[in-house]
């Protein structure tokens, strides 16, 4: 199991806009159509890591609790899929389902949105205000597969509560850890 540190792009980057597949609904959206009113979550995940088979529950209990609070949250797979199958979109509907994920699961089939938003890793979070700024990102908590540790998404939590009361979120973020984005060979 590989273990990638996400690149913490700077604060302040303000979130690249895509149109890509919901693998759930078939349609095309955009980041303008679904963002959230007071904020949004982007997390690149996959259906196969580990790191995300570990958090799932707590990604969607929080989407849950916060998008009733107006902050959005979307899911997008950037896996190669010819040489990790298992991500395949309609394999990703099947995870989506199975999951209960209340939030779009979009497929980068080009990468083009991972490598705007500088992802590396699966899970890898970022939280943008109203503006599409970027104020948070880096690991939902200190939990791991293996280490014991409880799943609380204490870390994303703690900024979405800050930004929903206008207080300040603090910018000493420890990166996410997961599986490596499963690139394209050039």
């Amino acid at each position: 199991m590989a273990r990638t540190p996400s690149n913490m792009l700077p604060l302040g980057t303000t979130a690249t806009d895509f149109e890509l597949l919901d693998t759930i609904s078939d349609n095309k959206l955009s980041l303008k159509e679904i963002k959230g009113k007071k904020g949004t979550v982007v997390m690149f995940i996959c259906n196969h890591c580990p790191f995300v088979v570990h958090v799932n529950p707590e990604i969607t209990r929080l989407a849950g609790e916060y998008q009733d609070k107006g902050i959005g949250f979307i899911a997008i797979s950037s896996n190669d899929v010819e040489n990790y199958p298992q991500d395949a979109p309609h394999l990703m509907k099947a995870k989506a389902r199975e999951e209960g994920y209340p939030f779009p699961y979009l497929y980068d089939e080009t990468q083009k949105v991972a490598k705007a938003y500088d992802a590396a890793c699966t899970p890898d979070f970022y939280l943008f205000d109203t503006d599409l700024k970027l104020v948070y990102r880096g690991q939902l908590d200190n939990s791991r597969p293996g280490n014991g540790l409880p799943l609380t998404g204490e870390d994303l939590r703690r900024a979405m509560d800050a930004l929903l009361t206008g207080t300040a979120i603090d910018p000493e973020q420890k990166p996410s850890l997961g599986c490596n984005i499963k690139w394209k060979e050039a």
